[in-house]
């Protein structure tokens, strides 16, 4: 039986390395719009002296192989020898089999690396590499001066295996799909659109426009590829749930967890799609879904471990969360998936509320510690989007309340459970709830609230979490969400 030559596996670097000989990645890349998340990836690369690897981390389709590519054209444009820098997609079949080691060895023997050679070494969709995190572990200590990144789509098993094998080596960098600020600087619509009022805080020129930019984000604008084909936007099923969903509940989880009922998976995350930010339970899931309770609880870990969806705990009036908590929130972490299974929505759609405030939360995604401190707030009569609680007193820090209406911006005395727990909490300073169009103060109670569009809210958040936003804006909550 013949044997895969060294031969052929130098040619299939070459190839997968047009730099080593032209100077440049592929045109392809090198002329797609950055991700705002390419800055701060290259900082923790370049600029770190700890002896760890880089594991980048995502759901299918956010351009993790792309921010890859531009990663390595501005090592190259900044000095970097282009023939220090190793590229290796391990999904592709000649390389299967063959240790990691050997092929950092083939490199190294082309371009007479030696140990101690300052060298960046890409191993892309590294899931595909059987016990991947062990080999990695052993490169990262054998190799001090190397830097390693790997990539991969099956998020769950990479998350995972970096935490519980890593310790110390891996170092996890989240890629979220696209934020709405991102989609607006793709579509070259930002600056037409939005001003800066003051560090961290926007307006709109256009507040029409800017919704209607938002619906299109809603339903499509997650994910790169989709914002720039119009082929993908007018079939946005088949494109996203066909090649991004069906793949994660079909293949990844099941190979990953030994899931036999692939069917039962499927009917679960269709359910919870479906009531996005509502709020649910094990029962109620159980009877929707046909799925049992506890069948329910593993499977939702699965699909929080691949980043389809996010739990959100409840508290009370008082912010203080239940013991024996029986309902909870779950987001999608990307609004677009909704659209592809249900179809898209439009401003007067049933599901937009609920999209809108999956959309705003969306936008936290990246920024793993803070969410874990977001909560929303349900009690007899009354209840709260959303409430971000000091993470050691469980005090309530501010609060959103998320509405696609100007109803309440005409009426806010009708905010009733807002205002409660305003008053119940002793929150002083001013709390936000959003609109459709309108933006402005009311006063009810002696209690002052902020009101913002949920589309500009939106991109507001999406902007600060990504530029890391520290300055805490007085008596505005717009800009909390990056403290």
């Amino acid at each position: 039986m013949r044997e895969i030559s060294e031969r052929e596996i130098i040619e299939r670097l070459l190839f997968d390395n047009p730099w080593w000989t032209e100077g440049n990645i592929d045109s392809f890349y090198k002329n797609m719009p950055e991700r705002a998340y390419l800055k701060p990836f290259e900082n923790l690369l370049t600029k770190s002296n700890i002896n760890r690897a880089l594991i980048l981390l995502g759901p299918r389709r956010v351009g993790k192989t792309v921010l890859v590519y531009q990663t390595i054209q501005h090592l190259i444009d900044s000095g970097i020898s282009a023939t220090n820098i190793l590229y290796i997609s391990l999904e592709t079949p000649i390389y299967t089999g063959l240790a990691l080691d050997k092929l950092i060895g083939i490199f190294k023997a082309k371009f007479e690396h030696t140990k101690t050679s300052n060298l960046y070494i890409f191993f892309d969709e590294i899931q595909y590499f059987r016990d991947w995190e062990i080999h990695l572990k052993s490169l990262v200590d054998s190799y001090r001066t190397y830097k390693f990144i790997a990539t991969g789509s099956a998020a769950a098993a990479l998350r995972l295996k970096s935490r519980e094998s890593g310790a110390g080596r891996f170092t996890d960098f989240l890629l979220p799909p696209l934020t709405f600020a991102e989609y607006l600087q793709f579509t070259g619509t930002e600056d037409n659109l939005i001003t800066s009022k003051a560090k961290g805080d926007y307006s709109t020129t256009n507040i029409d426009a800017l919704n209607e930019e938002f619906i299109r984000y809603l339903n499509y604008g997650g994910y790169p590829e989709a914002v720039f084909s119009p082929i993908i936007q007018a079939d946005s099923s088949r494109y996203i749930k066909s090649d991004i969903i069906d793949k994660v509940l079909l293949r990844d989880l099941p190979s990953l967890y030994g899931i036999n009922d692939i069917q039962e998976l499927n009917r679960l995350f269709t359910t919870i799609a479906y009531n996005s930010g509502d709020e649910l339970s094990l029962e109620g899931l159980s009877q929707s879904s046909g799925v049992a309770k506890n069948t329910i609880k593993r499977y939702m870990e699965y699909l929080e471990a691949a980043f389809l969806i996010r739990r959100i705990h409840r508290i009370d009036k008082t912010a203080k969360r239940f013991e024996r908590a029986t309902t909870f929130k779950v987001y999608l972490t990307n609004p677009s998936m909704r659209a592809a299974l249900f179809g898209p929505v439009n401003s007067k759609s049933e599901a937009i509320g609920s999209l809108t405030e999956t959309a705003i939360f969306s936008q936290w995604f990246h920024n793993t510690v803070f969410v874990d401190n977001i909560y929303y707030a349900r009690w007899k009569d009354g209840e709260v989007d959303i409430v971000a609680c000091d993470s050691a007193s469980q005090k309530p820090n501010w609060m959103v309340e998320v509405k696609w209406s100007d109803r309440f911006f005409s009426n806010p005395g009708e905010l009733t459970s807002f205002i409660e727990f305003v008053q119940k909490n002793n929150l002083t300073e001013s709390q936000l709830c959003t609109s459709y169009s309108k933006t402005g103060t009311k006063k009810v109670r002696d209690i002052t609230i902020r009101f913002i569009p949920s589309s500009l809210y939106c991109y507001t958040v999406g902007k600060n979490v990504v530029k890391g936003v520290t300055l805490r804006l007085q008596n505005s909550p717009v800009s909390a969400p990056a403290k």
